[in-house]
C-alpha cells in the first residue's frame, strides 16, 4: 500500500463530504488502520491534525461563500456542520481574524486554506532496525516538567540530569501530549522503579512494542532516531499503534525507544 496515494484518496473524500458529518472511524477503515494510527500518521505527514484540516477547509470555503453572498451566514454555519451561529462565528474569527459579519468590509483578511496533495512517489531514505517485544505491566514512580514542542529538546535532558543528581539514573522516561495525535507536547516524565517521596505512581500497561535500539543515551541521538521514526517509518509501517505513550528505556549504556502496537 502506498500511504501517500491512500491519503490523496482520503483528501478527495473529504472534499466531497465537507458539508456532511465525516467520521474518523470510517476514514481509518478506508486505509485499513485503526483510528489512532490514522490520526497519528496524518498529523505527522501533513503537520496538521485530521480534525484541524477538515475545519480549516470548511472555514476557508465558508469565508468565500459569505463574501460572494451565496447564502445567509446562519445557513452557511449549518451547512458546514456548526450547531450554532455562536460556535461558527467564534471558529470563523479564530481562523480568519474577522467575524463573519465583517467579511464584506474586510475581504482582504480572508484566509485561503487549499486542499492538500501528497507526493505519491516519495520514498523513505533511511532504514530503521527494530524488533517486536512484549512487556508486562510496569509500575513506576516519577516526576515531570511541563514543556512544549519548542522547549522539549532542552527541557528533557536538563530535567533528567537534575533528577539523576538527586535520585540516581532513571530507567525510563516518556513524553505526554495534549492531543491524541501527539502534535502538542505537554510534559516530560522521568521514572524510577522504587517509590520516592512526592513522586507520582505511573503504570505502563502490558503491551507489545516496536523496540528500536539506540547505542547511546545521548539526548540528541535519541531525538534524531525519534524524528526519523515518525518521518520515515511511521507512514509506511503496517502496524496499528496503541494510544499509549512511547517510552525510552535506559539500560547498559544504551536506549530502547519503545512504541506501543496492537496485538
Amino acid at each position: 500500500m502506498n500511504i501517500y496515494s491512500e491519503l490523496n484518496k482520503i483528501i478527495e473524500y473529504v472534499e466531497n463530504h465537507l458539508e456532511e458529518n465525516i467520521e474518523q472511524k470510517v476514514i481509518s477503515r478506508m486505509v485499513g488502520m485503526n483510528e489512532y494510527t490514522f490520526q497519528r500518521i496524518f498529523a505527522v505527514i501533513s503537520n496538521v491534525t485530521f480534525t484541524e484540516y477538515i475545519r480549516n477547509r470548511r472555514l476557508s470555503n465558508a469565508g468565500q461563500e459569505i463574501y460572494l453572498e451565496k447564502e445567509k451566514i446562519i445557513n452557511i454555519a449549518i451547512k458546514y456542520q456548526y450547531t450554532s451561529p455562536t460556535a461558527f462565528s467564534r471558529a470563523f474569527e479564530k481562523f480568519h481574524g474577522i467575524k463573519p459579519s465583517e467579511v464584506k468590509k474586510n475581504p482582504e483578511k480572508l484566509k485561503m486554506y487549499t486542499k492538500l496533495h501528497f507526493n505519491e512517489s516519495y520514498e523513505p531514505n533511511k532504514n530503521i532496525d527494530y524488533k517486536i517485544i512484549e512487556k508486562e505491566e510496569i509500575h513506576l514512580y516519577g516526576t515531570y516538567i511541563l514543556t512544549d514542542d519548542k522547549k522539549i529538546k532542552e527541557d528533557a535532558p536538563r530535567f533528567y540530569y537534575e533528577n539523576m543528581k538527586k535520585y540516581g539514573e532513571a530507567p525510563y522516561a516518556l513524553v505526554e501530549y495534549h492531543d491524541k495525535e501527539r502534535t502538542e507536547v505537554k510534559s516530560y516524565w522521568v521514572l524510577y522503579y522504587e517509590p520516592i517521596p512526592k513522586m507520582i505512581e505511573k503504570t505502563i500497561p502490558k503491551s507489545k512494542w516496536i523496540a528500536i535500539r539506540i547505542n547511546s543515551q545521548n539526548a540528541e541521538e535519541i531525538q534524531e532516531i525519534s524524528e526519523t521514526f515518525y518521518e520515515e517509518f511511521l507512514p509506511i509501517a503496517k502496524y496499528n499503534f496503541k494510544d499509549l505513550p512511547e517510552i525510552e528505556y535506559y539500560h547498559d549504556n544504551i536506549t530502547d525507544f519503545l512504541v506501543p502496537i496492537e496485538d
